[in-house]
């Protein structure tokens, strides 16, 4: 062969060469693309994703989407990322801002899902503040073997111990800490709106002196029905103010939605002070493909959700769960809520 054809040849096998490492060899990056969205006023798997107990849930027909960021677990290649890197709905970043470099795969996904579920007891607390119910010491677990189980449950209302009303937390412990272990005391409670009383013969701990009645408490807005939240797959604590709404929605006086599709993100707090997230444009691209007449952007993302504007996708202002509310209210009245704003 001459040496043209040769060296053809062999920048032929190099680049097909190179092709090959290219489409197998990982790189230290994941991609993000727009994640499913979950309504929260809807089912899942035929079961509802917010579920009541003690009282029948609103007929409701709009939606209330959560928006999430899918992460392919599948390696990402050079090619892969190389793709990611010119696509407007893929967002390629270091492997270790996702999954840190000390935790496992099933490690981080496992702490994900406890922040999911952490800010489902914060959206429970302030749908229920908002809809006017007063904080009691309420029952969040009941320990195995406790002197307890069997007689409390998730969900009861801890009205009084030993004859003493325990409006909160903190005379709660007072009235426990006071009784000598092993005392068969009196425990008046509240479930699903109806009073009943259990006779526990208290245990003791190495936290404090005193009794123990063998369950996690936390002093939290307490109403005559119970509320349940199954989204098995979601992780992080960014659903909190759709959830927030979704259970404001199932319960309440009004309709938020009329029967419009609306969708967001933001974590919240039981004060119901919404917070900022990761993945927006993901999730607003997201949004856009479900057909959302509405989406609510937390404060703290507005300059990000500015520079990435779905067309015809209106965004809404919200720092506070009463934000998010009036918003609905706007827009339910054919108005235009608190938009986004260049200075935010």
């Amino acid at each position: 062969m001459s040496r043209r054809v040769t060296v053809l040849v062999a920048g032929v096998v190099l680049l097909l060469g190179f092709g090959l490492v290219g489409t197998l060899v990982p790189v230290p990056y994941v991609a993000q693309v727009p994640g499913p969205t979950y309504n929260t006023l809807g089912d899942l798997d035929g079961e509802p994703i917010i579920s009541v107990d003690g009282r029948d849930r609103n007929e409701v027909s709009g939606n209330l989407n959560l928006t999430t960021v899918g992460v392919p677990q599948r390696p990402l290649t050079l090619v892969g990322a190389v793709q990611g890197w010119f696509s407007s709905e893929v967002s390629v970043v270091p492997r270790d801002t996702v999954y840190p470099p000390d935790q496992t795969v099933e490690e981080t996904q496992q702490q994900n899902r406890q922040a999911f579920l952490t800010s489902e007891q914060s959206a429970n607390a302030a749908a229920l503040g908002e809809l006017g119910y007063p904080e009691k010491v309420v029952v969040q677990s009941v320990a195995d073997g406790s002197p307890s189980a069997g007689q409390l449950q998730a969900g009861d209302a801890i009205e009084a111990v030993d004859g003493t009303p325990t409006p909160d937390t903190d005379t709660l412990d007072s009235v426990l800490t006071a009784l000598p272990v092993g005392t068969a005391t009196t425990v008046d409670y509240t479930r699903l709106g109806q009073p009943g009383t259990a006779t526990i013969t208290t245990t003791g701990g190495s936290s404090r002196p005193g009794s123990f009645l063998g369950v996690g408490v936390l002093q939290t807005p307490s109403a005559p029905f119970t509320v349940s939240i199954r989204v098995d797959d979601v992780g992080g604590p960014s659903a909190g103010l759709m959830l927030t709404l979704g259970i404001i929605d199932l319960v309440g006086d009004t309709d938020l939605t009329q029967g419009a599709v609306i969708a967001g993100t933001g974590t919240i707090d039981a004060g119901g002070t919404v917070g900022p997230i990761g993945g927006i444009p993901l999730k607003m691209i997201a949004a856009r493909d479900i057909g959302a007449q509405l989406f609510l952007v937390p404060a703290d993302n507005c300059q990000e959700a500015l520079a990435n504007a779905q067309p015809g996708l209106p965004m809404a202002r919200v720092a506070t769960l009463e934000d998010a509310l009036t918003a609905l209210q706007t827009f339910r009245d054919g108005g235009t809520p608190t938009p986004c704003t260049a200075g935010d």
